[in-house]
Order: structure tokens, then sequence, then C-alpha cells
């Protein structure tokens, strides 16, 4: 793959690049190896090929496209650095084998819903201990802040100033951090949740924010079944056409109800979209797009802006033909 490196010294490389650009790569790092020794085991030799590329992403066959699609990019992000030093490098195009991401419809929920997912989470056993709290925060805090669920169970005691209404966010995806305020009636929960971890005793025993039930750190295997469990206990089931709910779906909502409230207060969107992109943590606007799904509502509110927009057009085209 280069004239001058073995290829996985060259792979080494590149991702030592790749992560000084603030790249995390954990699923990459494996693909790539494995990649690097595919092609030792087929005695590859000389620069990198598309066909050898697609034949190694195309494994196992019967799996899903868009996991043969995600191969094979992580061999074109590898195969673009080795065309540095190597341009008979083959880059294989973008969509060779189909799309990386293939977004499905989010499950958007009703306040209502949120509701009723927070209240179910006081229901959850055993009695008297922490666990229900625990949950009844991580829950509503996900749900009024947009906070993917790993920067809510990273979260240090000295992350949370409830003094100053605001959490620090530490190097999360892409290694950014970010402040972000919290609307005062999240404030009340919080303080609330610190005082029940000090009454049983759990207040120093971890620093992280949210505990389990014995003062260890909560693991996401734990949290995503009990979610699942109070889904089930609430009847929230598939429906045609969308998964079911999810706790990343919390984070969807979040967007699209600060969209449609925006919409509500005349705001102009297009710039105070720039600022939620900010608060969620995204690199790009157009990340935060991805979170935007129609609702019935938007789409009434998109169908008064048109209707507004079309009288005054015509309005102006009737003053013009005067």
């Amino acid at each position: 793959m280069s004239a001058t490196k073995h290829p996985r010294a060259l792979a080494q490389a590149y991702l030592v690049y790749r992560r000084s650009l603030g790249f995390q790569l954990n699923y990459d790092e494996k693909a790539l190896l494995n990649f690097v020794e595919f092609a030792d085991h087929w005695k590859h030799r000389g620069p990198l090929t598309v066909e050898l590329a697609v034949r190694w992403a195309k494994l196992p066959e019967d799996a899903s496209g868009c996991y043969q699609a995600r191969r094979l990019a992580v061999v074109r992000g590898f195969a673009r650095y080795c065309a540095v030093f190597d341009p008979k490098t083959q880059v294989p195009p973008r969509g060779l084998v189909g799309s990386v991401y293939r977004r499905g419809k989010p499950y958007i929920y009703s306040p209502k819903q949120i509701e009723e997912l927070v209240h179910a989470a006081t229901k959850l056993g055993p009695k008297g201990s922490l666990r229900p709290r625990t949950y009844t925060t991580l829950l509503g805090l996900l749900a009024c802040t947009g906070l993917r669920i790993s920067e809510a169970m990273n979260l240090r005691w000295q992350d949370v100033d409830l003094e100053q209404g605001v959490l620090q966010i530490r190097q999360t995806k892409f290694r950014k951090s970010r402040l972000v305020p919290l609307h005062p009636s999240v404030v009340g929960p919080l303080r609330l949740y610190v005082r029940c971890r000090r009454t049983q005793g759990l207040g120093g025993c971890s620093a992280n924010f949210f505990i389990g039930s014995t003062g260890r750190p909560l693991a996401y295997s734990t949290v995503s079944a009990t979610f699942r469990g109070i889904c089930r206990r609430l009847g929230w089931h598939d429906c045609p056409g969308q998964h079911g709910p999810r706790i990343h779906d919390l984070r969807h909502t979040f967007a699209v109800r600060c969209l449609l409230g925006w919409y509500e207060q005349g705001v102009n969107v297009a710039h105070a979209v720039a600022a939620l992109s900010t608060y969620l943590g995204h690199g790009k606007v157009t990340d935060t797009y991805w979170y935007l799904t129609s609702t019935s509502e938007l789409m009434a509110m998109a169908a008064r802006g048109f209707e507004r927009f079309a009288a005054t057009d015509q309005e102006g085209g009737s003053d013009e033909s005067q």
C-alpha cells in the first residue's frame, strides 16, 4: 500500500493522524487493522486497489448494505491518506456499495408521553432505594436539555453547578467541551437528587453525579434495559415504519420542540438553529438538521407560513398590475 512503509505501520500512522484531529476511531481502528490482516492473508502487494477494498468491505456476504458501506468508508479514508505517499493508490468512490447513513424515522415523544415516562420511573424498585430518583432525574434531564445519554452518565460532581444553573460537558464527541445552561425548572429536581444521595449516605461514594443504588456509576447497558422495561410497562411498542422509543429519541424530541417553540414565537429559525447546534454540541449545523423531523405540528406551521407568503406575494403582484 506504500513503497516505503509496511501496511500496518501506515495504518497506525493514519490512526495517530486522525486522532490528532479529534476523532476517537474506536470502530475504525478495529476495522482498519482487520483490513490490513485481510490484505496480508491474500498476499496483496503494491498500492491499495478498489477491488481489494470492496472485496473486504462485502464481508460477511450476508451483512447489511449499511454495514458494508461503513466498512468501505473506513478504507476510503485510509486510501486517501495512502495516496499522499503513493499516487498509484486507488481511492474507492463514495457510495460505491451504498450509503453509510440510513436515517430511520425517530420516535418523537409528546409532552404527555414525557410526563408518563418520568412518572413511571418513580415507580421503579426497590422501594426506598435511590434507583427511582436516579432514573426520574436522569430521564427528565435528557428530555429538558437534549443531552446525549453518554454525556449525562459521565457528568461529575464538579460539572454540575446548581448555583449558576449550568452543566459543563467535557470532551464528548469530537473531543468538544461546552457549557449547557439549565432552565430554572430543571435545577430543582437536580437539587432534590443531590439531597436524596446524601440522605442515603451515597453523597461521596463516587465522583459521578448519577449513580446506581450500590453507589457505582451507571452502565449504559443497565440504563438501556431499565428504559426498555419502562416502555414495556407503558405499553409503548414499535409502530409501522418506525422503531419503538429509544433513549436517544429524547434528543430528537428536544430539537423538534425547540423548533416548534421558535415558530410559535415568531423567532427567525434560520438564525436560531445555529444556537441550537452549539447547545447540542454538534460540530456543524448540518448535524443538527439530522435531528429535525417533520411532525404534524411543524407541517401545519410550515403550511400557514407558506399561505402568508403566498398571500403577500399575490398582493404585491396586484399592486404591480394596477
